[in-house]
């Protein structure tokens, strides 16, 4: 996997997660962090930090992009992702805005 292809993501316990760069755009929050116009360091080095946000908390979101990539090909499913409690599900949503119709709780 080459730099370009990747983002690292960084706990507010200094943990970095290096994961595909695909799997991070599910994230419309890291989408716009990663292609905003302008010299931001997100968009110059391909790392967001999240200062609030714990190791664990982050490592369950990271799994839940790769899970959500492999059924965006509109293939629906009623299961929801084995890495993900509740709370942690639902904080996905609301802290990256990830778009999960059909396999998300409703609220």
């Amino acid at each position: 996997m080459r730099k370009e292809e990747t983002v690292k993501l960084i706990s507010a316990e200094g943990f970095e997660f290096v994961i595909h760069k695909d799997a991070a755009m599910v994230s419309q929050t890291i989408r716009n962090m990663l292609t905003s116009p302008g010299s931001f360091a997100e968009t110059e080095h391909g790392e967001v930090t999240f200062p609030e946000i714990s190791t664990t908390i982050l490592e369950k979101i990271c799994k839940y992009f790769y899970w959500n990539l492999q059924y965006a090909s509109g293939k629906q499913t009623d299961q929801l992702s084995p890495y993900m409690s509740m709370p942690s599900l639902l904080g996905g949503q609301v802290l990256f805005n990830i778009d999960c119709p059909g396999r998300c709780p409703r609220m």
